[in-house]
Order: C-alpha cells, then sequence, then structure tokens
C-alpha cells in the first residue's frame, strides 16, 4: 500500500567513502604511534548504515587477529551504567542526591557530610580503594576474589582526601559506594540490578556484570612494562561497579545512545546530569558531570586498566554514537580519546540525512 511506504523508514545510506578512508587511516597512525595491538571501533548515525572496522592483533603471541564481535572489559564505562541506576531511583522518588553516604555505608570519612550527588560527580574526596594494603593483597594472590565491600574497607582505613565538594578529583571509591547505595535499596546483587533496569530494557544481549574472577575470552590486555607489551592478569573482582561490566562495540552503540540522550531518566534529571566541571585529577575529559563526561561537544564515558582502553561516546544534537576499544593501557594517555578527539570532527561533518532524527 503506498499510504504504508510513505511513512517506512528509508534504508540506511553507507557513510561516505571519504568518511571511513578518514576514520581509518586516523586509526592506523594512531595504533601506530602509540604502539597499540589491536582495536575495534564502531559508528552509529542515524540513517547511515552502522560502520564498524578491526585491527591489528587480540592476542599478540597467538597472532589472533582483533575482529569486531569480540567482548571487551568496559573498565570505567561501567561507572555510567552504576550512576544511570542511582539516577534512576532518584527519579522514582527512593532516594535523593542530597542524602548522604552514611545512610548506607558506615564509617566512610565525612559520610555525614558526603551527598550522593558528590559521589556521583567525584567531588566526595573519599579515598582510592588502591591503597598499598590492597596492593600487597592483590600482588600476593592476583586471582583471589574481593567483594565491593572489601574493596570499600580499604578505603575507609584511610584519611579523606579532601573537604566534600572542595575539590573534583576521580575516584574509584565514590562509584563503589553507589553501588552499594543501589544494592541496598533494591535489595538485591548489582548485578540483577543491571540487568533488570538496563540490560533487559535496551535489549543488550551481549552485556553483563562480571562477578567471576577470570570468566572471559575477549582480546588480552597489554600493559606497557619494562619488557615492552605485558599481557596483564583479569581480575573482575577488584573493579566492582566502578568497572566490572563486559559488553560488545554493538551493545555500547546501544548503551551509547540511551547514556547520551538519557532516554533512560527524566528530562530533568539527563539535564542536570550533563553539567559539570572539569576533574582536577583523572581522566582526560572537558568537563565531569554525573557519571558521565564530555569530549568535544559529545557525552559519554571512557575506561581504562589491565591493559584495556574504552571510550563510547555520544553526540546529542546529531544522535551520532561513537565506540573505541583497544586492548593497551598504561601508556601515559587514552589512546582511545585521542583517536576519538581526531575524528570528531569527521564524525560531526557527516551530512544529516533528512527524514533521520535521533531518537530518545
Amino acid at each position: 500500500e503506498p499510504a504504508a511506504s510513505a511513512t517506512a523508514s528509508p534504508t540506511p545510506q553507507a557513510l561516505p567513502a571519504a568518511t571511513t578512508d578518514a576514520l581509518e587511516t586516523q586509526l592506523t597512525k594512531t595504533m601506530a604511534r602509540n604502539d597499540v595491538p589491536g582495536a575495534a571501533v564502531e559508528v552509529c548515525i542515524p540513517g547511515y548504515e552502522t560502520w564498524v572496522t578491526a585491527e591489528g592483533l587480540a592476542d599478540i603471541e597467538a597472532g589472533t587477529p582483533m575482529t569486531t564481535d569480540m567482548y571487551w572489559p568496559l573498565r570505567s564505562v561501567t561507572k555510567s551504567y552504576t550512576v544511570t541506576l542511582l539516577l534512576q531511583l532518584v527519579d522514582e522518588g527512593k532516594i535523593s542526591l542530597d542524602d548522604t553516604i552514611d545512610q548506607w555505608v558506615p564509617d566512610v570519612p565525612n559520610g555525614d557530610r558526603i551527598t550522593l550527588r558528590q559521589l556521583a560527580d567525584m567531588s566526595s574526596g573519599v579515598p582510592e580503594y588502591t591503597t598499598q594494603a590492597w596492593i600487597e593483597d592483590y600482588i600476593k594472590d592476583p586471582a583471589a576474589p574481593f567483594t565491593t565491600r572489601e574493596l570499600i574497607d580499604y578505603a575507609i582505613a584511610e584519611p579523606a582526601q579532601f573537604a566534600p565538594g572542595a575539590r573534583k578529583v576521580y575516584t574509584n571509591t565514590n562509584t563503589l559506594l553507589l553501588g552499594q547505595v543501589v544494592e541496598e535499596v533494591y535489595g538485591q546483587p548489582f548485578g540483577e540490578v543491571v540487568q533488570q533496569q538496563i540490560i533487559e530494557p535496551l535489549g543488550l544481549t551481549n552485556t553483563q556484570y562480571e562477578t567471576e574472577v577470570n570468566d572471559w575470552s575477549g582480546p588480552t590486555g597489554y600493559q606497557s612494562g619494562d619488557n615492552g607489551l605485558e599481557p596483564q592478569d583479569n581480575n573482575f573482582t577488584v573493579l566492582g561497579p566502578a568497572g566490572a561490566m563486559t559488553s560488545t562495540l554493538q551493545d555500547l552503540c546501544k548503551w551509547g545512545e540511551a547514556l547520551g540522550s538519557g532516554s533512560l531518566l527524566k528530562p530533568e534529571t539527563q539535564a542536570a546530569r550533563v553539567q559539570g566541571k572539569p576533574l582536577e585529577k583523572g581522566p582526560e575529559y572537558d568537563f565531569y558531570g554525573q557519571g558521565i563526561g564530555g569530549l568535544n561537544g559529545w557525552i559519554g564515558h571512557t575506561g581504562e586498566g589491565f591493559g584495556h582502553t574504552l571510550l563510547v561516546m555520544h553526540n546529542p544534537t546529531s544522535g551520532s554514537t561513537a565506540v573505541v576499544a583497544m586492548n593497551v593501557s598504561g601508556t601515559g594517555k587514552h589512546v582511545p580519546t585521542r583517536y576519538f578527539r581526531k575524528i570528531a570532527p569527521v564524525l560531526d561533518s557527516i551530512p544529516p540525512v533528512a527524514s533521520a532524527s535521533p531518537s530518545g
């Protein structure tokens, strides 16, 4: 029926060759310059076919090529999920961002003054959990499992970094504490909450919160060491709600869109979420809001650690989303961010498809 076809969405177009050439060329250049073994990139732009590429090696020793369908550890991109769960509870009226953390977790330094908002935007001053004591315990047995509560205990044995709200310093313990709040309010394990609140509603079939030490078959992670690139162990339990999720490029494009558009939150909650200031210490964002950061006018999150780096960014104006994953860390710079800053102007110059409008 002609009437039906008038409203059907047009077939997506392929991205212009000049665009994909620029993305490929820059990836090759960035990888060579920064000694990156392997990388995978996916770009999702309304009205266009999804563009995806993989380059280099997933495992140097075995010579396994990188592919576009591999699972990636999200590292700190996990924080964007955790804070989204917190903000959903705010939207439901179950908690307030002005609540203090001592209502859920005892003995946090300044816990009677630190608000959930300060934990979400990295201005709480809570100590980091990766203390000398934790490092010694981890080195003793890199495969020993930790609970989130145990990780928090390492942190709260230390003095506060600064008075609540006085500075903006990126600290993993902030998100571990918020993960505890989410568990307490729901009365369920964190993995179950993220499954029912985010993973299922968005249809993320290849995303999960990992609770095993090394239950994972993705690319080998490499860290710059004294002997060049050294393969890393992968103990998810040392990261908890601050970094223990895994996913694929395809799922991450969906997540980037939901995160950047605020589709899982009330508009006013999202509007407040994306207000922020630069971090004094931490990843290279132009600003950091509540579990979300800005780069080149795009918003999303990055992650790094134990041989992996990741970036998920969304442009709320164009509806475009980009995902960049690399199996290297500890190089002194976040290579996916370096790559993204080079390609953001290329992605922003892609002409919009007449009938395509960003969803959300």
